[in-house]
């Protein structure tokens, strides 16, 4: 499927002309890039998805939460509505978006909206609650009609920007140059144990394109599954039970599982699936299902007679934590819009 997709390499081509006569209108401020005079960090990726940009806007939540009124904005991919939408704990993912609720439901004190214009949600975050010290937009690399003072590009181990090519042939959204925007790079889902050299020959190909400060993160996943009662994972090796998955790349979750040596049916759907009445009535005939916490928060409200659980997983730096957080910090200080 990877070689036949580069014979689209011409239309890359053009895609690519495309995106960089747009970037760099707004670049030249031909269109306008809107600041506001409060904290913005941004989280996003060159590519299509799949590079971790939930559990780095969970981060920087826990990062600033003790110290600052944080508020997230998305444009709450998947739901059904649209529009500015405040995310209350009883949402259903169907009217905010699965991330979001995820957000809402981990942290019930935190201000989590939904806008797909998000100048129009900017400006609602700060009419209509006027609480945030800091606002965390998601998803926000190619959205260039707002200006976040704090950029942070995410790019996965497994698919680096730097080795991929721009849409139709690859995954890319824009140009590989399109790094120089951002103020941070973290390499996302490495391995726990990758070495230095590793790192640093990694760090020197994003270098190519950008001078930003890199670091390197993993992804694990926790030992007790949760749901209406927690449950040791190991304990999963006693009765059968159904992976069920929603999101862009279930491959390591799903690697993580056979390492335990676990057995188990499959049923993958598309990332920010809505899973339609006949495939929840299916799904609810399942004695055990294990999930993502991304998918738990969409089934929870429908399944009522399979026993449900998600892993949750933990998000953390290989290197430079310290470093990264005062960056963070650092910016929140200075307030640089």
């Amino acid at each position: 499927m990877k070689n036949l997709r580069k014979l689209l390499f011409p239309f890359s081509l053009g895609y690519k002309g495309i995106m960089a006569l747009r970037n760099h209108a707004y670049d030249q401020q031909w269109f306008a890039s809107k600041r506001f005079k409060l904290p913005i960090i941004g989280v996003g990726n060159l590519s299509t998805g799949g590079t971790g940009k939930s559990p780095m806007t969970e981060y920087i939540v826990r990062l600033l939460n003790d110290q600052y009124r944080v508020a997230t904005l998305s444009r709450g991919y998947g739901r059904e509505t649209s529009g500015y939408r405040k995310v209350q704990v009883s949402s259903l993912a169907k009217e905010v978006g699965d991330e979001p609720l995820q957000f809402k439901q981990k942290f019930p004190e935190l201000s989590v909206t939904v806008d797909e214009n998000r100048i129009r949600g900017i400006q609602k975050i700060r009419e209509d609650e006027n609480t945030a010290d800091v606002i965390v937009l998601d998803d926000i690399y190619q959205h260039r009609k707002v200006h976040p003072g704090f950029l942070i590009l995410l790019t996965s181990y497994d698919a680096p920007f730097y080795e991929d090519l721009v849409l139709p042939a690859g995954n890319l959204r824009e140009s590989r140059r399109g790094a120089q925007r951002a103020d941070v790079v973290v390499i996302t889902k490495c391995p726990p144990d990758l070495d230095v050299n590793t790192q640093k020959i990694s760090a020197q190909k994003v270098k190519k394109y950008t001078d930003s400060p890199v670091y390197f993160s993993s992804i694990t996943y926790d030992d007790v599954a949760r749901g209406v009662e927690d449950k040791v994972l190991s304990e999963f090796k006693k009765s059968s039970f159904t992976l069920v998955t929603g999101i862009a790349k279930p491959q390591p979750f799903m690697e993580y599982l056979l390492t335990k040596g676990l057995h188990f049916e499959e049923k993958h759907f598309a990332d920010h699936h809505n899973f339609t009445e006949k495939e929840l009535a299916t799904l609810d005939e399942i004695p055990v299902i294990l999930t993502t916490e991304k998918d738990y928060v969409r089934l929870k409200p429908y399944l009522k007679k399979t026993k449900l659980f998600y892993l949750p997983i933990r998000f953390s730096f290989l290197n430079g934590e310290r470093a990264f957080n005062d960056l963070i910090k650092n910016y929140m200080k200075n307030d640089r819009n």
